[in-house]
Protein backbone atom coordinates (compact mmCIF):
# COMPACT_ATOMS: atom_id res chain seq x y z
CA UNK A 1 0.00 0.00 0.00
CA UNK A 2 1.44 3.09 -0.47
CA UNK A 3 1.72 5.30 2.24
CA UNK A 4 2.87 9.12 1.66
CA UNK A 5 3.62 11.57 -0.91
CA UNK A 6 5.46 15.00 0.17
CA UNK A 7 1.81 16.65 -1.28
CA UNK A 8 0.24 14.85 1.56
CA UNK A 9 2.81 15.94 4.38
CA UNK A 10 1.40 18.99 6.82
CA UNK A 11 2.57 22.02 5.79
CA UNK A 12 5.59 22.40 8.14
CA UNK A 13 6.97 19.77 6.07
CA UNK A 14 7.19 21.95 2.83
CA UNK A 15 7.75 24.78 5.03
CA UNK A 16 11.08 22.68 6.54
CA UNK A 17 12.11 21.60 2.48
CA UNK A 18 11.73 25.11 1.47
CA UNK A 19 14.48 26.28 3.73
CA UNK A 20 17.03 23.69 1.61
CA UNK A 21 15.57 25.21 -2.47
CA UNK A 22 18.59 27.46 -2.64
CA UNK A 23 20.99 24.00 -1.91
CA UNK A 24 19.83 22.87 -5.30
CA UNK A 25 20.49 24.02 -8.57
CA UNK A 26 17.44 22.33 -10.13
CA UNK A 27 13.59 21.71 -9.52
CA UNK A 28 14.37 17.87 -10.03
CA UNK A 29 16.91 18.33 -7.20
CA UNK A 30 14.38 19.91 -5.00
CA UNK A 31 11.78 17.26 -5.64
CA UNK A 32 13.82 14.41 -5.26
CA UNK A 33 15.24 15.82 -1.53
CA UNK A 34 11.39 16.22 -0.76
CA UNK A 35 10.93 12.56 -1.57
CA UNK A 36 13.61 11.27 0.07
CA UNK A 37 12.78 13.02 3.41
CA UNK A 38 9.16 12.02 3.35
CA UNK A 39 10.41 8.35 2.91
CA UNK A 40 12.52 8.55 5.83
CA UNK A 41 9.73 10.08 7.70
CA UNK A 42 7.11 7.50 6.17
CA UNK A 43 5.88 4.26 8.08
CA UNK A 44 8.24 1.70 6.33
CA UNK A 45 10.07 -0.77 8.28
CA UNK A 46 13.34 -0.23 5.92
CA UNK A 47 14.68 3.03 4.94
CA UNK A 48 16.56 1.83 2.03
CA UNK A 49 15.73 3.03 -1.70
CA UNK A 50 13.30 0.53 -2.93
CA UNK A 51 11.51 0.73 0.39
CA UNK A 52 10.82 4.18 -0.05
CA UNK A 53 9.72 4.22 -3.73
CA UNK A 54 7.45 1.33 -3.63
CA UNK A 55 6.16 3.09 -0.76
CA UNK A 56 5.15 6.26 -1.73
CA UNK A 57 3.02 7.53 -4.39
CA UNK A 58 4.62 9.09 -7.75
CA UNK A 59 8.00 8.21 -6.43
CA UNK A 60 10.84 6.22 -8.16
CA UNK A 61 13.22 4.17 -7.63
CA UNK A 62 15.48 5.48 -10.72
CA UNK A 63 15.11 9.17 -9.78
CA UNK A 64 15.70 8.58 -5.95
CA UNK A 65 18.69 6.57 -7.11
CA UNK A 66 19.88 9.39 -9.32
CA UNK A 67 19.39 12.16 -6.53
CA UNK A 68 21.08 10.25 -3.97
CA UNK A 69 23.89 8.95 -6.35
CA UNK A 70 24.41 11.05 -8.89
CA UNK A 71 23.21 14.69 -8.68
CA UNK A 72 25.56 17.21 -7.87
CA UNK A 73 24.58 18.53 -4.66
CA UNK A 74 26.66 18.93 -1.57
CA UNK A 75 26.23 16.83 2.18
CA UNK A 76 28.18 19.13 3.62
CA UNK A 77 26.09 22.29 2.77
CA UNK A 78 22.87 20.34 3.35
CA UNK A 79 24.14 19.60 7.12
CA UNK A 80 25.58 23.15 7.25
CA UNK A 81 22.03 24.37 6.26
CA UNK A 82 20.18 21.77 8.94
CA UNK A 83 22.63 22.92 11.29
CA UNK A 84 21.96 26.68 10.72
CA UNK A 85 17.85 26.08 10.31
CA UNK A 86 17.56 24.32 13.51
CA UNK A 87 19.56 27.05 15.18
CA UNK A 88 17.31 29.56 14.31
CA UNK A 89 14.01 27.50 15.58
CA UNK A 90 13.42 28.43 19.41
CA UNK A 91 12.02 24.65 19.58
CA UNK A 92 15.46 23.22 18.31
CA UNK A 93 18.13 25.71 19.92
CA UNK A 94 20.52 24.33 21.78
CA UNK A 95 20.72 25.95 25.19
CA UNK A 96 24.28 27.45 26.93
CA UNK A 97 25.61 24.43 29.02
CA UNK A 98 25.92 22.00 26.21
CA UNK A 99 27.38 18.02 26.12
CA UNK A 100 29.24 17.11 23.57
CA UNK A 101 28.52 13.56 22.74
CA UNK A 102 30.08 11.04 20.57
CA UNK A 103 28.54 8.04 19.77
CA UNK A 104 29.26 5.02 17.94
CA UNK A 105 26.51 2.87 17.20
CA UNK A 106 26.57 -0.38 15.61
CA UNK A 107 23.91 -2.19 13.28
CA UNK A 108 23.56 -5.81 11.93
CA UNK A 109 24.07 -6.10 8.31
CA UNK A 110 24.24 -9.45 6.35
CA UNK A 111 26.35 -9.76 3.20
CA UNK A 112 29.38 -8.08 2.60
CA UNK A 113 28.83 -5.47 -0.66
CA UNK A 114 27.74 -2.65 1.64
CA UNK A 115 31.11 -0.42 2.76
CA UNK A 116 32.24 -0.66 6.21
CA UNK A 117 31.04 -4.22 6.75
CA UNK A 118 32.84 -6.65 8.98
CA UNK A 119 32.98 -8.80 12.15
CA UNK A 120 32.61 -6.05 14.90
CA UNK A 121 31.12 -5.70 18.12
CA UNK A 122 27.05 -4.28 17.33
CA UNK A 123 25.80 -2.31 20.22
CA UNK A 124 22.08 -3.17 19.39
CA UNK A 125 22.31 -6.81 20.01
CA UNK A 126 25.07 -6.77 22.52
CA UNK A 127 27.70 -8.87 20.55
CA UNK A 128 30.31 -9.47 17.77
CA UNK A 129 28.41 -10.31 14.68
CA UNK A 130 28.29 -8.76 10.54
CA UNK A 131 27.82 -5.24 10.30
CA UNK A 132 28.30 -1.66 10.04
CA UNK A 133 29.69 0.77 12.81
CA UNK A 134 28.99 4.64 12.35
CA UNK A 135 30.25 7.69 14.45
CA UNK A 136 28.26 10.45 15.73
CA UNK A 137 27.93 13.68 16.95
CA UNK A 138 25.73 15.36 19.30
CA UNK A 139 25.22 18.23 21.25
CA UNK A 140 22.84 17.54 24.89
CA UNK A 141 21.39 20.89 26.59
CA UNK A 142 19.45 18.42 29.22
CA UNK A 143 16.41 18.65 27.35
CA UNK A 144 17.20 18.30 23.83
CA UNK A 145 20.26 16.69 21.30
CA UNK A 146 21.50 18.87 18.10
CA UNK A 147 22.39 15.70 15.75
CA UNK A 148 25.59 17.24 14.17
CA UNK A 149 27.77 14.75 11.94
CA UNK A 150 27.99 10.91 10.86
CA UNK A 151 31.40 9.15 9.77
CA UNK A 152 30.99 5.42 8.76
CA UNK A 153 33.43 3.83 10.64
CA UNK A 154 35.66 1.22 7.80
CA UNK A 155 36.53 -1.88 9.79
CA UNK A 156 39.71 -3.04 9.14
CA UNK A 157 37.97 -6.61 7.75
CA UNK A 158 35.52 -4.26 5.24
CA UNK A 159 35.25 -5.26 1.76
CA UNK A 160 36.22 -1.80 0.52
CA UNK A 161 39.10 -1.55 3.18
CA UNK A 162 40.99 -4.44 1.69
CA UNK A 163 40.12 -3.36 -1.67
CA UNK A 164 41.49 0.25 -1.17
CA UNK A 165 44.28 -0.72 1.22
CA UNK A 166 43.51 2.27 2.54
CA UNK A 167 44.74 3.14 6.34
CA UNK A 168 42.03 2.09 9.16
CA UNK A 169 40.89 4.38 10.98
CA UNK A 170 40.32 3.59 14.93
CA UNK A 171 36.91 5.17 15.92
CA UNK A 172 39.01 7.72 18.74
CA UNK A 173 39.95 8.77 15.62
CA UNK A 174 37.10 9.38 13.52
CA UNK A 175 35.70 10.98 16.80
CA UNK A 176 38.45 13.63 17.00
CA UNK A 177 38.22 14.30 12.94
CA UNK A 178 34.16 14.84 13.51
CA UNK A 179 35.11 16.87 16.35
CA UNK A 180 37.60 19.47 14.88
CA UNK A 181 35.32 19.03 11.81
CA UNK A 182 32.92 20.70 14.21
CA UNK A 183 35.16 23.60 15.25
CA UNK A 184 36.53 24.55 11.87
CA UNK A 185 32.85 25.10 10.65
CA UNK A 186 32.31 27.40 13.64
CA UNK A 187 29.87 29.37 11.93
CA UNK A 188 27.16 27.02 11.63
CA UNK A 189 27.91 25.66 15.29
CA UNK A 190 28.28 28.72 16.61
CA UNK A 191 24.76 30.46 16.39
CA UNK A 192 23.92 26.61 17.99
CA UNK A 193 25.97 27.74 21.25
CA UNK A 194 24.67 31.25 21.85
Amino acid sequence: MKETTPAAMPPCFERWCCRFDDVFTRSAQRREFRNYLAGLLGESERKNIFQMSSHAVGVTYHKLHHFLTEAPWSAEEINERRLQVMASCRQTKIASGFTLIVDDSGHRKSGTLTSGVGRQYIGEIGKTDNGIVIVTTHLYDGVKSLPLDVELYQHATSRFTRQTRSRICEKARLSFKLNREMFKKRSSTQNCLD
